[in-house]
């Protein structure tokens, strides 16, 4: 009877002890440039989304409810404005993708720094650069797709000097568009209904946006890129690319 009671303490023990190491081990929070994002996960996919400007309603609306019904994972920033409090200025996290992307960024709103302090900053950066990208970028061969708004004018006719190939459509709106990184993407793309341009060479002006770091890791990277307000559009956008290139 004792040897009982002991075994069945032991496995009680064991089994307590397991429980109270899983809830202490908390995954880190995901964090860039010190301003947070939320991750969604939803079975297991090579296919990783992320919304970038905290303004861009739409385009957080369209991945919400995407990843409820295709796999991957969505990567959610927690902010409300374009731009991000970074220290004592602010700025906008999709042109912080390198370095010289980062000093043009942090010079925007604010031309002058102490001396050492841009330095410092842009070394920090490069730090945190690399640690939120170990966790956003997909799988090998995987596919990152981000989602964005526009509401002033820009538009697809913005992007053809930088881009090698292009489909467009006369009865899309121009500032509804995919653009894409890898070649054999956009040989699936053009053949949809929607606007498509490919970017397969970085520019020497390197603006420091996730599309052109997508390019340098060789990662395939597409933008699903509408109107403020268009919610229907974008959903129909990001269905078509994750059946198309899944």
């Amino acid at each position: 009877m004792l040897n009982k009671i002991l075994i069945i303490g032991i496995i009680l023990s064991s089994l307590f002890g397991k429980e109270r190491a899983d809830t202490q081990l908390d995954p880190m929070p995901i964090t860039f440039a010190g301003t947070p994002f939320n991750l969604v996960e939803n079975g297991h996919s090579a296919i990783n989304y992320i919304w970038l400007h905290g303004d861009e309603k739409t385009a957080k609306m369209a991945l919400d409810h995407h990843i409820t019904l295709f796999p991957g994972k969505a990567f959610f920033i927690q902010n409300d404005n374009r731009e991000i409090p970074y220290q004592s200025t602010i700025i906008d996290p999709n042109r912080l993708f390198s370095r010289e992307g980062s000093l043009h960024a942090l010079k925007k709103f604010k031309p002058y720094w102490a001396p050492g302090t841009l330095k410092k900053a842009l070394d920090e950066m490069d730090l945190d650069r690399s640690q939120f990208l170990e966790k956003l970028m997909p799988e090998k061969d995987g596919l990152l797709i981000a989602v964005h708004n526009n509401s002033q004018g820009y538009n697809v006719k913005h992007e053809l000097r930088n881009s090698q190939k292009m489909s467009l459509k006369y009865q899309q709106n121009p500032r509804d568009f995919i653009l894409c990184t890898n070649e054999s993407d956009f040989e699936k793309l053009a053949i949809g209904p929607y606007n498509v341009v490919l970017q397969d060479t970085v520019m020497d002006r390197d603006d420091g946006s996730l599309s052109w770091e997508s390019l340098r890791r060789n990662v395939r990277y597409v933008n699903i890129e509408t109107r403020l307000g268009y919610l229907i559009k974008q959903k129909k956008m990001l269905e078509f690319v994750s059946k198309s290139l899944n």
